[in-house]
C-alpha cells in the first residue's frame, strides 16, 4: 500500500459526503496512463478497479496485468502524484490480485486505440477449468496485422513486455506487437 503524504481534510476529500469527491478522485484516477503502454489509460487497460473516498483518505484498487509486472511501482506512483495535484492529500494506492486481471478488461476505446498505435489488441481470453495446461511448443493465434490485416507471423514469444508477443507482417513487413490473452 503506498500512501501519500499530507493532512486529512481542509478542503480536501473528506469534507464531501454527497460523493463528489469520489467522482472527482475517479476522474482523475480514469486519467493515468499505463507506463509500458502509454497510449491507454489504467481505466482503458482494465487495471484501476475501483476508486472509493473514506475518511477523507482517496483509496485507489488496481490489478496488475501480471503479479511480477514491473510497471506497477509506476502505476502507484503516478496515480498518487496526479491525485495529490488534484487537491486529495491523502491517497492509498491498494494492489488486488484477485480476480486476476484479463485482457476481456481491456475496454473496446482501448482495443481501438491499441490498433491505431500499431499493436494488435487482443482477441477473448481462452476459458480454462482447472490448472493452466504445460505446452512446450509455440502458441498458435491467429493475430491479424494493425496495420493491413494480414495474418502476422509469430517472431518472439516476448516482445518490449512479457506480456506482448514480437510479430512480422508477411503482407506489409510491418513488424508488429500483440498483446497475448490472458
Amino acid at each position: 500500500m503506498v500512501t501519500g503524504p499530507g493532512a486529512r481534510g481542509a478542503g480536501g476529500a473528506g469534507a464531501d459526503p454527497g460523493g463528489d469527491a469520489v467522482r472527482r478522485a475517479r476522474e482523475v484516477a480514469a486519467t493515468v496512463t499505463d507506463p509500458e503502454l502509454p497510449m491507454l489509460t489504467l481505466a482503458d487497460l482494465g487495471v484501476l478497479r475501483d476508486v472509493s473516498v473514506r475518511d477523507g483518505t482517496v483509496e485507489v484498487a488496481i490489478t496488475p496485468t501480471y503479479s511480477g509486472c514491473p510497471a506497477l511501482t509506476a502505476m502507484r506512483d503516478d496515480l498518487v502524484t496526479r491525485l495529490h495535484g488534484a487537491g486529495f492529500p491523502d491517497v492509498r494506492v491498494r494492489v488486488e490480485l484477485h480476480p486476476a486481471w484479463s485482457t476481456d478488461l481491456i475496454t473496446e476505446h482501448g482495443r481501438r486505440t491499441l490498433a491505431e498505435h500499431g499493436i494488435s489488441p487482443p482477441g477473448p481470453a481462452p476459458r480454462r477449468q482447472g490448472p493452466v495446461p504445460l505446452t512446450l511448443g509455440r502458441p498458435e493465434r491467429a493475430v491479424h496485422c494493425p496495420r493491413c490485416g494480414a495474418r502476422g507471423a509469430l517472431v518472439s514469444e516476448f516482445g518490449a513486455t512479457a506480456c506482448k508477443a514480437l510479430y512480422r507482417c508477411p503482407s506489409c513487413g510491418e513488424p508488429f506487437e500483440h498483446v497475448k490473452e490472458l
